[in-house]
Protein backbone atom coordinates (compact mmCIF):
# COMPACT_ATOMS: atom_id res chain seq x y z
CA UNK A 1 0.00 0.00 0.00
CA UNK A 2 2.78 2.21 -0.12
CA UNK A 3 2.97 3.31 -4.07
CA UNK A 4 2.18 6.84 -4.42
CA UNK A 5 -1.23 6.19 -5.99
CA UNK A 6 -4.37 8.00 -4.59
CA UNK A 7 -4.65 6.11 -1.34
CA UNK A 8 -1.59 6.57 0.13
CA UNK A 9 -0.95 9.91 0.35
CA UNK A 10 -4.48 10.02 1.66
CA UNK A 11 -3.58 7.26 4.76
CA UNK A 12 -0.46 10.37 5.36
CA UNK A 13 -3.12 13.20 5.44
CA UNK A 14 -5.40 11.30 7.42
CA UNK A 15 -2.64 10.46 9.76
CA UNK A 16 -0.84 13.50 10.14
CA UNK A 17 -2.95 16.50 10.16
CA UNK A 18 -6.37 15.96 8.74
CA UNK A 19 -7.71 12.99 11.15
CA UNK A 20 -4.65 13.79 14.08
CA UNK A 21 -4.80 12.37 17.41
CA UNK A 22 -3.29 15.28 19.18
CA UNK A 23 -2.60 14.22 22.51
CA UNK A 24 -4.79 16.90 23.81
CA UNK A 25 -7.81 15.76 21.97
CA UNK A 26 -7.67 12.24 22.31
CA UNK A 27 -9.07 11.33 26.23
CA UNK A 28 -11.20 8.61 28.01
CA UNK A 29 -13.61 9.33 30.74
CA UNK A 30 -13.36 7.54 33.63
CA UNK A 31 -10.41 5.06 32.14
CA UNK A 32 -9.42 2.42 34.71
CA UNK A 33 -6.66 0.79 32.65
CA UNK A 34 -3.76 2.61 31.03
CA UNK A 35 -3.32 1.47 27.03
CA UNK A 36 -0.67 -0.46 26.42
CA UNK A 37 0.48 1.37 23.08
CA UNK A 38 2.40 1.06 20.01
CA UNK A 39 3.49 3.90 17.23
CA UNK A 40 4.78 3.00 14.43
CA UNK A 41 4.65 3.16 10.37
CA UNK A 42 1.79 1.14 8.85
CA UNK A 43 0.16 0.93 5.52
CA UNK A 44 3.37 3.95 4.76
CA UNK A 45 1.50 6.33 7.31
CA UNK A 46 2.01 7.34 10.84
CA UNK A 47 -0.03 4.84 12.85
CA UNK A 48 -1.33 3.86 16.75
CA UNK A 49 -2.86 1.28 18.32
CA UNK A 50 -3.98 2.02 21.33
CA UNK A 51 -5.01 -1.19 23.36
CA UNK A 52 -6.99 -1.38 27.04
CA UNK A 53 -6.19 -4.48 28.48
CA UNK A 54 -5.39 -5.45 32.44
CA UNK A 55 -2.31 -7.56 31.36
CA UNK A 56 0.39 -5.52 29.79
CA UNK A 57 1.89 -8.81 28.45
CA UNK A 58 -1.45 -9.72 26.88
CA UNK A 59 -2.06 -6.58 25.00
CA UNK A 60 1.84 -6.41 23.56
CA UNK A 61 0.81 -10.22 22.40
CA UNK A 62 -2.48 -8.75 20.57
CA UNK A 63 -0.16 -5.88 19.36
CA UNK A 64 1.89 -8.42 17.66
CA UNK A 65 -1.41 -10.43 15.65
CA UNK A 66 -2.15 -6.92 14.67
CA UNK A 67 0.70 -6.57 13.18
CA UNK A 68 1.29 -9.42 11.30
CA UNK A 69 -2.71 -9.35 10.27
CA UNK A 70 -1.53 -5.65 8.86
CA UNK A 71 1.24 -7.10 7.04
CA UNK A 72 -0.87 -9.81 5.32
CA UNK A 73 -3.03 -7.62 4.19
CA UNK A 74 -0.84 -5.07 2.61
CA UNK A 75 0.81 -8.16 0.87
CA UNK A 76 -2.30 -8.56 -0.93
CA UNK A 77 -3.70 -5.13 -1.65
CA UNK A 78 -0.30 -3.40 -1.92
CA UNK A 79 0.66 -1.94 -5.16
CA UNK A 80 4.17 -1.25 -3.99
CA UNK A 81 5.09 -4.52 -4.01
CA UNK A 82 5.21 -6.98 -7.16
CA UNK A 83 4.22 -9.51 -5.92
CA UNK A 84 1.00 -8.49 -4.35
CA UNK A 85 -1.98 -9.90 -5.02
CA UNK A 86 -3.15 -7.19 -6.95
CA UNK A 87 0.05 -6.49 -8.51
CA UNK A 88 -0.14 -9.50 -10.18
CA UNK A 89 -3.66 -8.89 -11.58
CA UNK A 90 -3.22 -5.50 -12.62
CA UNK A 91 0.15 -6.82 -14.82
CA UNK A 92 -1.85 -9.93 -15.27
CA UNK A 93 -5.35 -9.01 -15.92
CA UNK A 94 -6.44 -11.81 -14.10
CA UNK A 95 -6.14 -13.84 -10.90
CA UNK A 96 -7.01 -17.41 -10.64
CA UNK A 97 -7.73 -18.56 -6.80
CA UNK A 98 -7.73 -14.94 -5.31
CA UNK A 99 -6.78 -14.38 -2.09
CA UNK A 100 -10.69 -14.45 -0.04
CA UNK A 101 -9.62 -10.72 1.09
CA UNK A 102 -9.79 -9.62 -2.47
CA UNK A 103 -12.61 -11.20 -3.44
CA UNK A 104 -14.49 -9.64 -0.81
CA UNK A 105 -13.11 -5.96 -0.77
CA UNK A 106 -13.54 -5.86 -5.03
CA UNK A 107 -17.43 -6.77 -3.91
CA UNK A 108 -17.29 -4.30 -1.30
CA UNK A 109 -16.53 -1.85 -3.81
CA UNK A 110 -19.09 -2.42 -6.35
CA UNK A 111 -21.37 -1.61 -3.53
CA UNK A 112 -20.52 1.81 -2.89
CA UNK A 113 -19.51 2.27 -6.53
CA UNK A 114 -23.54 1.11 -7.09
CA UNK A 115 -24.72 3.60 -3.90
CA UNK A 116 -22.32 6.68 -4.72
CA UNK A 117 -23.52 6.49 -8.72
CA UNK A 118 -19.92 5.65 -9.70
CA UNK A 119 -18.04 8.28 -7.96
CA UNK A 120 -16.09 5.82 -5.94
CA UNK A 121 -14.37 3.60 -8.96
CA UNK A 122 -11.78 1.20 -8.30
CA UNK A 123 -10.56 1.42 -11.60
CA UNK A 124 -9.35 4.83 -11.96
CA UNK A 125 -5.88 3.70 -12.27
CA UNK A 126 -5.27 4.75 -15.51
CA UNK A 127 -6.35 8.05 -14.45
CA UNK A 128 -3.13 8.05 -12.09
CA UNK A 129 -1.07 6.47 -14.78
CA UNK A 130 -1.62 9.25 -17.34
CA UNK A 131 -1.52 12.73 -14.91
CA UNK A 132 1.54 11.36 -13.70
CA UNK A 133 2.85 11.02 -17.02
CA UNK A 134 1.75 13.96 -18.08
CA UNK A 135 3.18 16.15 -15.54
CA UNK A 136 6.51 13.96 -15.55
CA UNK A 137 7.23 15.78 -19.08
CA UNK A 138 9.40 18.87 -19.57
CA UNK A 139 7.30 21.98 -20.05
CA UNK A 140 3.95 20.21 -19.37
CA UNK A 141 0.40 22.14 -19.37
CA UNK A 142 -0.58 23.11 -16.17
CA UNK A 143 -3.59 23.00 -17.40
CA UNK A 144 -3.13 18.92 -17.07
CA UNK A 145 -3.45 16.21 -20.17
CA UNK A 146 -5.06 16.93 -23.04
CA UNK A 147 -8.94 15.84 -23.23
CA UNK A 148 -7.81 13.48 -25.71
CA UNK A 149 -5.54 11.44 -23.59
CA UNK A 150 -8.06 12.10 -20.95
CA UNK A 151 -10.88 10.64 -23.01
CA UNK A 152 -8.21 7.28 -24.14
CA UNK A 153 -7.75 6.49 -20.31
CA UNK A 154 -11.93 7.00 -19.13
CA UNK A 155 -12.26 4.16 -22.23
CA UNK A 156 -11.19 1.97 -19.48
CA UNK A 157 -11.82 3.26 -16.36
CA UNK A 158 -15.29 1.43 -15.35
CA UNK A 159 -15.72 -0.71 -12.18
CA UNK A 160 -18.83 -3.16 -14.21
CA UNK A 161 -16.19 -4.33 -16.17
CA UNK A 162 -14.45 -6.08 -13.26
CA UNK A 163 -15.47 -9.40 -12.87
CA UNK A 164 -15.09 -11.53 -9.64
CA UNK A 165 -15.76 -14.46 -8.16
CA UNK A 166 -13.64 -17.09 -6.31
CA UNK A 167 -12.45 -18.91 -7.99
CA UNK A 168 -10.90 -15.94 -10.68
CA UNK A 169 -11.20 -11.92 -11.02
CA UNK A 170 -10.59 -10.80 -15.18
CA UNK A 171 -9.67 -7.27 -16.13
CA UNK A 172 -10.52 -5.75 -19.62
CA UNK A 173 -7.64 -5.16 -21.42
CA UNK A 174 -5.60 -2.06 -20.55
CA UNK A 175 -7.72 -1.99 -16.76
CA UNK A 176 -5.84 -1.79 -14.01
CA UNK A 177 -7.40 -0.98 -10.22
CA UNK A 178 -5.93 0.50 -7.02
CA UNK A 179 -7.29 -0.38 -3.81
CA UNK A 180 -5.83 2.48 -2.00
CA UNK A 181 -9.84 4.52 -1.99
CA UNK A 182 -10.87 1.75 0.34
CA UNK A 183 -7.94 -0.59 1.63
CA UNK A 184 -7.07 1.07 4.23
CA UNK A 185 -10.39 1.22 6.09
CA UNK A 186 -10.46 -2.53 5.32
CA UNK A 187 -7.36 -3.10 7.00
CA UNK A 188 -8.37 -1.27 10.06
CA UNK A 189 -11.80 -3.29 9.74
CA UNK A 190 -9.61 -6.78 9.73
CA UNK A 191 -7.57 -5.71 12.82
CA UNK A 192 -10.69 -4.12 14.91
CA UNK A 193 -11.96 -7.47 14.10
CA UNK A 194 -9.57 -9.19 15.26
CA UNK A 195 -8.85 -7.62 18.33
CA UNK A 196 -12.36 -8.23 19.68
CA UNK A 197 -12.32 -11.90 18.24
CA UNK A 198 -9.59 -12.06 21.15
CA UNK A 199 -12.05 -10.47 23.77
CA UNK A 200 -10.78 -7.59 23.80
CA UNK A 201 -13.09 -4.76 25.09
CA UNK A 202 -11.59 -0.87 24.61
CA UNK A 203 -9.33 -0.45 21.48
CA UNK A 204 -8.17 2.69 18.89
CA UNK A 205 -6.78 1.41 16.21
CA UNK A 206 -5.19 4.51 13.69
CA UNK A 207 -4.37 3.11 10.58
CA UNK A 208 -4.69 6.12 8.37
CA UNK A 209 -8.48 5.55 9.17
CA UNK A 210 -9.53 5.53 12.77
CA UNK A 211 -12.24 2.91 14.63
CA UNK A 212 -13.12 2.87 18.18
CA UNK A 213 -13.94 -0.04 20.27
CA UNK A 214 -15.71 0.13 23.56
CA UNK A 215 -17.61 -2.95 24.66
CA UNK A 216 -19.20 -0.72 27.34
CA UNK A 217 -20.73 1.64 24.42
CA UNK A 218 -20.07 4.69 26.83
CA UNK A 219 -21.01 7.80 24.37
CA UNK A 220 -18.20 10.03 25.26
CA UNK A 221 -16.08 8.09 23.64
CA UNK A 222 -12.42 9.41 21.96
CA UNK A 223 -11.89 12.98 21.08
CA UNK A 224 -10.51 12.93 17.37
CA UNK A 225 -9.60 16.46 15.82
CA UNK A 226 -10.59 17.59 12.26
CA UNK A 227 -7.25 19.76 11.34
CA UNK A 228 -7.56 22.73 8.98
CA UNK A 229 -6.19 21.72 5.27
CA UNK A 230 -5.03 24.96 5.08
CA UNK A 231 -3.27 25.16 8.34
CA UNK A 232 -2.85 21.90 9.68
CA UNK A 233 -1.85 22.66 12.95
CA UNK A 234 -5.26 24.33 13.52
CA UNK A 235 -8.63 22.29 14.91
CA UNK A 236 -11.77 22.93 12.92
CA UNK A 237 -14.04 20.70 15.12
CA UNK A 238 -13.69 17.73 17.52
CA UNK A 239 -16.17 14.67 16.90
CA UNK A 240 -16.32 11.59 19.62
CA UNK A 241 -15.71 8.08 18.19
CA UNK A 242 -17.12 5.09 19.95
CA UNK A 243 -17.81 2.37 18.12
CA UNK A 244 -17.63 4.44 15.10
CA UNK A 245 -15.00 5.20 12.67
CA UNK A 246 -13.46 8.14 10.80
CA UNK A 247 -12.01 8.74 7.65
CA UNK A 248 -10.37 11.50 5.22
CA UNK A 249 -9.55 12.29 1.99
CA UNK A 250 -8.11 15.69 0.97
CA UNK A 251 -6.35 16.56 -2.47
CA UNK A 252 -4.36 18.94 -0.63
CA UNK A 253 -1.58 16.71 0.72
CA UNK A 254 -0.73 14.59 -2.77
CA UNK A 255 -0.78 17.21 -5.43
CA UNK A 256 0.28 16.11 -8.93
CA UNK A 257 1.67 19.11 -10.41
CA UNK A 258 3.64 21.95 -8.47
CA UNK A 259 1.25 24.31 -8.39
CA UNK A 260 -1.37 22.06 -6.71
CA UNK A 261 -4.33 22.30 -9.36
CA UNK A 262 -4.81 18.70 -9.67
CA UNK A 263 -4.46 15.55 -7.48
CA UNK A 264 -5.05 12.12 -6.93
CA UNK A 265 -9.30 12.19 -6.27
CA UNK A 266 -10.11 11.83 -9.29
CA UNK A 267 -13.34 11.80 -10.24
CA UNK A 268 -14.57 8.79 -12.89
CA UNK A 269 -16.86 10.29 -14.89
CA UNK A 270 -14.79 13.44 -15.73
CA UNK A 271 -11.20 11.97 -15.25
CA UNK A 272 -11.02 15.54 -13.66
CA UNK A 273 -8.29 15.78 -11.02
CA UNK A 274 -9.79 18.73 -9.08
CA UNK A 275 -11.95 17.44 -6.70
CA UNK A 276 -14.74 20.03 -5.20
CA UNK A 277 -13.81 20.38 -1.43
CA UNK A 278 -10.21 20.75 0.35
CA UNK A 279 -11.12 17.61 2.63
CA UNK A 280 -13.78 15.19 3.15
CA UNK A 281 -14.48 13.56 6.60
CA UNK A 282 -16.90 10.66 7.23
CA UNK A 283 -17.78 9.38 10.28
CA UNK A 284 -19.89 5.43 9.75
CA UNK A 285 -20.17 2.08 11.66
CA UNK A 286 -16.88 0.45 9.43
CA UNK A 287 -14.38 1.95 8.47
CA UNK A 288 -14.52 0.56 5.06
CA UNK A 289 -17.26 2.26 4.64
CA UNK A 290 -15.95 6.16 5.71
CA UNK A 291 -13.17 5.43 3.66
CA UNK A 292 -15.09 4.67 0.34
CA UNK A 293 -17.34 7.47 0.77
CA UNK A 294 -15.52 10.09 1.84
CA UNK A 295 -13.61 9.12 -1.73
CA UNK A 296 -16.60 9.26 -3.41
CA UNK A 297 -17.96 12.54 -1.56
CA UNK A 298 -14.85 14.35 -2.60
CA UNK A 299 -16.28 14.92 -6.59
CA UNK A 300 -19.86 14.91 -5.61
CA UNK A 301 -21.88 18.28 -4.99
CA UNK A 302 -23.36 18.99 -1.52
CA UNK A 303 -27.36 18.86 -2.35
CA UNK A 304 -25.86 14.62 -3.38
CA UNK A 305 -23.76 14.56 -0.02
CA UNK A 306 -27.15 14.87 2.09
CA UNK A 307 -29.05 12.42 0.67
CA UNK A 308 -26.66 9.57 0.78
CA UNK A 309 -25.79 10.99 4.36
CA UNK A 310 -29.16 10.73 5.64
CA UNK A 311 -29.97 7.19 3.61
CA UNK A 312 -27.27 5.25 4.50
CA UNK A 313 -26.85 6.97 8.57
CA UNK A 314 -23.77 8.42 8.56
CA UNK A 315 -22.09 12.05 9.36
CA UNK A 316 -19.49 14.25 6.72
CA UNK A 317 -17.83 16.82 6.72
CA UNK A 318 -16.86 18.68 4.12
CA UNK A 319 -14.14 21.66 3.85
CA UNK A 320 -14.86 24.33 0.97
CA UNK A 321 -12.53 25.43 -0.99
CA UNK A 322 -13.13 28.86 0.80
CA UNK A 323 -11.81 27.02 4.15
CA UNK A 324 -15.29 27.17 5.53
CA UNK A 325 -16.77 23.75 6.89
CA UNK A 326 -19.97 22.03 6.00
CA UNK A 327 -21.51 19.11 8.20
CA UNK A 328 -23.99 16.85 7.72
CA UNK A 329 -25.96 14.05 9.37
CA UNK A 330 -26.67 13.35 13.19
CA UNK A 331 -28.40 16.44 13.51
CA UNK A 332 -26.28 18.66 11.06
Amino acid sequence: MTHPTRRRFIGIVAASSALALAPSLLRRAHAAIAPTRWQGVALGADAELRLYHPDRRAAEQLIDRALRELRRLEGVFSLYREDSALSVLNRQGFLAAPPSDLVRLLSESRHYAQVTDGLFDPSVQPLWRMYADHFAQPGASPDGPAPADVARALAHVSYRNIDVDPQRIRLRPDMALTLNGIAQGYITDRVTDLLRSAGLERALVDLGEIRGLDASARAEGWRVGLADPLSPDRILAQVPVSNQALATSGGYGTPLDAAGRHSHLFDPHSGRASPRYRSVSVMASTATAADALSTAFSNMPLARIEALVHALGVRAWMVLPDGKLIAQGGGD
